[in-house]
């Protein structure tokens, strides 16, 4: 077993990049949906899509696994959409870093930044972010499209994750530190049309300044 991280948690190097990470996304299924209640549950539907959409313009390796898939219902379509030819690996254990299959899908990309997401925070996003982070990995939990039984639960797990040396992060951080630079215009223009779909606020901005500037509010001139 790898040590703990050492990890810089500052510092250029504490951010991620497209070459460096891989993404996780944990149970994103109708029962674990069923009982969300830190969040609107619509809410985490689009920022999960949205994070997938950011990974796979990226060129992030993304892993998805389900739990009990039989019984607690297959990958929300949305997600799925976004790797339609991809099969989550369903497991058995809850903790998803005890499947052998996704530490091994992990470990094939040869990538040391885990992005992670999962329902439920407090079991499924916890367990596996807290012993990937003891295992040499710098895990970032993407908190808004994660979400528990209840706030407090939620609020617990971030909490916890923190004190194991996981990074908490948002969806729309992760999109930022990807792109980092407007100058690659492919991937600033792919991210855009992201933004305008899944931003809220921000896309509705933005489509209004592509408004303004006489261009297409789909991303194109």
């Amino acid at each position: 077993m790898a040590s703990q991280s050492n990890a810089p948690k500052n510092g250029l190097k504490a951010l991620l990049t497209p070459e460096e990470s891989v993404l996780v996304l944990i149970d994103h299924q109708p029962f674990q949906f069923a009982n969300l209640h830190s969040h609107e549950p619509t809410m985490i539907v689009n920022n999960v899509i949205a994070l997938a959409k950011t990974a796979k313009i990226f060129g992030v390796p993304t892993i998805l696994t389900t739990v009990l898939e039989d019984r607690g219902g297959k990958l929300i379509k949305g997600l799925q959409d976004v790797f339609p030819d991809q099969k989550p690996i369903d497991r058995t254990f809850i903790n998803t870093w005890e499947d052998a299959r996704v530490v091994d899908a992990v470990k094939k990309t040869g990538r040391k930044k885990i992005i992670m997401a999962a329902l439920w925070s407090e079991i499924c996003l916890a367990m596996p972010a807290i012993q990937a982070a003891g295992e040499g990995y710098e895990v970032y939990a993407v908190t808004d499209a994660s979400g528990g039984v209840s706030v407090e639960a939620h609020d617990m797990a971030v909490r916890r994750m923190v004190m194991a040396g996981v990074v908490p992060i948002t969806w729309m951080a992760v999109a930022g530190e990807l792109q980092r630079d407007w100058a690659r215009e492919e991937t600033a223009r792919m991210g855009g049309e992201i933004f305008l779909e899944h931003g809220g606020g921000t896309g509705i901005a933005l489509a209004w300044e592509l408004q303004l500037l006489g261009q297409n509010a789909g991303g194109g001139a």
